[in-house]
């Protein structure tokens, strides 16, 4: 009898395939002389929607909510329904004795799989293969360490009631906002108290008022300090005459060191990354956006093989990977990294509870290097700069604490106290590996980014002691105070959110895991509900509006986080599926009954004047891939085309500029509008009569996949005679 192995995807297929040596390739699957390795597509089944219970709900009616089928139902995805014919067929083969799981080691993972055997009625015993990383030591390994598939039950659990919940809060929530309103409004169980925390912090910077403030500061020769009021005190005046004052009575008197303090200090390396923090920092460090570092890390872990499994919470070692530390170090032993990690091969590694702690380590442990060796020629430039955020860290692990002396002075004269500091590094340690310079402090709280507090009640403010090269002193040293200044400042404004400090907030308020944040930013992006504007996140018209919709306790983060917290305790074995799917429930019927009921309105923050040529609504202006689009809004009606006139490949012979390109009664014509400049297509190169419309069609065909929906040919044109114009 063989084993059926199930893949997620056909690349992490073929590689299972080859070291478990079934090499007999099929269409659908790979077959040996003891395995049979097939795949899925991601998932190939779902849940059913609502027309497949009853086929009046493909209309979307107020009426008809809340959906809430007693039992949820299955179907296949039909763009998938070959492979999952082609897995259903091998699960009834005669000779296939056992299932292998081999899906991603995860609560996603463990969905595909689970779904896949519900729906062909798998009876047969099954196993689960449970690998951090795709590297053939570790695939042979984990068939040789099979689990039983039961032991899973749990977490197959936790995936179908969030499957589950999703689906009847987020689907009933979405219908009802969008079938009372009349317009495309998205709401779900995480990512309306997403959009909350981002609308939380515009109202913050909406309601801010700066203050103005003063600091004094006193040259005493060589360095500077700063007044103080007291040791707790940050040193502001809200009071311009005070400062001044300040000022008057100290310049040129003679001032003492009171007080000089010198402290050894050091601060020890960073933990090793979780994808959360990752994602955090690969934002900070290299500008991606928490997708775009959730795609490269899982190229890096799936197809290079170089990374252990990404989608972790956890940001510690296990006791049992401490063997392998010297031989992952020799694999990135290489390039910018070689005289790094060899210094550390050197000598026995220094492993503390801040690398190695199995109680913070449930699924899976931190994000590090794997044991194979690395090409670093062979990976793309994204790869390449995520790929060194992880090896860096990685090494930091095993370098010593960065050590410095830190001086504090204290300087009186007469009655008033000034304050200076500095700092002078004795050893690099781990900063080393990041070139001496500071690193990313991981224990900082980043969701309250620019949130610093401040006597004014929220504004930020500049009165921190700059760090500067002290001479060396001891108290009694007489001092003159040469040169001071009050100098004016003024609160600033809570900063908008990053996608770093979005994700940290949302890790914070327990809204999503590590592996759906990215996707929850990302869904609001693409429903226009935020934007980015250069790196910040800033909620759109529209978002503004659907927040204030939506009901109170959906917005809250607190009621999603202890949705989150009961998924997790079903997954320990502690929850109770059926009262959590219960509750579910309720609250999806009273959230549409709340929508039903309520009296507000919305309006469209982007109508346009343009009217609809097919059922004369007001068209809305978004924006797209291709550029600026005019949508009709009515749900019915779905027609759409460019808001912008397509620009020609044609130069206006007075400006030199490029001519826009119009659809005319006699046909398709040039403008070049400041110009007041006018021709007829024909005029130009590819002329009229059969001829030209054949060069036109062709073309239009060459260059199809620049046309949006909805487009003519004159559109096709555009994108064609840019091309040639660029040539």
């Amino acid at each position: 009898m063989k084993s059926l192995v199930l893949a997620e995807k056909p690349s992490v297929a073929k590689e299972i395939a080859r070291v478990l040596g079934a090499t007999a390739k099929q269409k659908s699957w790979f077959e040996g002389p003891k395995h049979v390795v097939t795949w899925a597509l991601g998932h190939l089944v779902e849940l059913a929607e609502p027309e497949d219970y009853d086929p009046s709900y493909k209309t979307w009616r107020l009426d008809d909510l809340p959906i809430v089928p007693g039992e949820m139902k299955l179907k296949v995805i039909r763009e998938t329904s070959h492979q999952y014919k082609a897995v259903a067929q091998l699960c009834k083969r005669s000779d296939i004795g056992e299932l292998i799981i081999a899906t991603d080691a995860g609560r996603e993972g463990e969905l595909v799989a689970r779904w896949i055997m519900e729906l062909v009625r798998w009876n047969k015993p099954f196993k689960r293969l449970w690998i951090s990383s795709q590297t053939d030591k570790a695939i042979r390994e984990g068939f040789e360490r099979l689990k039983p598939g039961r032991d899973y039950d749990r977490l197959y659990k936790s995936a179908v009631c969030r499957a589950e919940a999703d689906w009847l809060i987020g689907l009933n929530v979405t219908r009802a906002l969008t079938s009372k309103y009349n317009a495309q409004l998205a709401a779900g169980r995480v990512q309306t108290p997403t959009l909350a925390m981002v609308m939380e912090r515009e109202r913050e910077i909406a309601a801010f008022r700066p203050v103005p403030y003063w600091t004094v500061t006193a040259d005493f020769g060589g360095f500077t300090a700063m007044w103080r009021k007291d040791d707790r005190h940050d040193g502001r005046l809200y009071d311009q005459a005070e400062a001044e004052a300040i000022c008057a009575r100290i310049r040129g008197k003679e001032a003492v060191a009171e007080h000089v303090r010198r402290t050894e200090r050091s601060e020890p390396h960073p933990l090793a990354y979780d994808l959360t923090e990752l994602q955090r920092d690969a934002n900070k460090r290299l500008g991606f956006s928490a997708k775009q570092t959730s795609n490269v890390l899982q190229r890096l872990y799936e197809q290079h093989k170089l990374v252990t499994y990404p989608r972790t919470d956890s940001r510690y070692l296990t006791s049992d990977m401490a063997p392998t530390f010297k031989s992952r170090l020799e694999s990135v032993a290489t390039g910018p990294y070689a005289s790094l990690a060899r210094a550390l091969l050197r000598k026995p590694l220094a492993i503390t509870k801040r690398i190695v702690d199995d109680s913070k380590v449930s699924d899976h442990h931190a994000i590090i290097p794997t044991e194979q060796y690395v090409q670093l020629g062979a990976l793309s430039a994204d790869e390449r700069r995520l790929y060194d955020l992880i090896v860096r860290r990685f090494i930091a692990l095993f370098y010593g604490p960065s050590v410095y002396d830190e001086t504090s002075l204290v300087i009186r004269a007469g009655d008033d106290r000034f304050y200076a500091r500095g700092y002078v590094q004795k050893e690099a340690g781990w900063k080393e590996l990041y070139g001496g310079a500071q690193a990313a402090d991981d224990d900082e709280d980043e969701a309250d980014d620019g949130r610093e507090s401040a006597e004014d009640g929220g504004g930020r403010a500049s009165a921190k002691l700059p760090s500067q090269s002290l001479p060396e002193l001891e108290s009694g040293r007489r001092l003159e105070a040469k040169h001071c200044r009050a100098q004016e400042h003024k609160t600033k404004p809570p900063a908008r959110h990053t996608e770093a400090s979005l994700l940290a907030g949302m890790e914070k308020r327990g809204l999503g895991t590590p592996a759906t944040r990215a996707d929850v930013i990302e869904k609001l992006l693409h429903t226009d509900t935020i934007e980015r504007q250069q790196n910040r996140l800033v909620p759109t018209g529209k978002g503004k509006q659907l927040i204030e919709l939506v009901a109170e306790d959906l917005r809250s983060p607190d009621l999603t986080a202890e949705w989150e917290r009961e998924l997790e305790r079903i997954a320990q074995g502690k929850g109770d599926p059926k009262a959590f799917m219960a509750g579910i429930r309720a609250r999806a019927a009273s959230l549409v009954a709340e929508v039903k009921t309520s009296a507000k309105e919305y309006k469209p923050h982007n109508l346009t004047h343009s009217k609809c040529p097919d059922c004369g609504e007001r068209m809305m202006e978004v924006s797209g891939k291709r550029g600026k689009m005019l949508v009709c809004p009515s749900r019915e009606c779905g027609y759409r085309r460019a808001a912008e006139p397509a620009l020609s490949g044609r130069r206006c012979p007075q400006c030199r500029k490029r001519m826009e390109i119009h659809d005319g009664k006699a046909g398709k014509y040039f403008q070049c509008r400041p110009c007041n400049v006018v021709e007829k297509l024909e005029d130009g190169p590819g002329g009229g009569g059969r001829a030209g419309r054949k060069q036109q069609a062709q073309l239009a065909r060459q260059y199809s996949d620049n046309v949006s929906l909805g487009s003519s040919l004159g559109d096709a044109l555009k994108a064609a005679l840019e091309r040639g114009g660029d040539k």
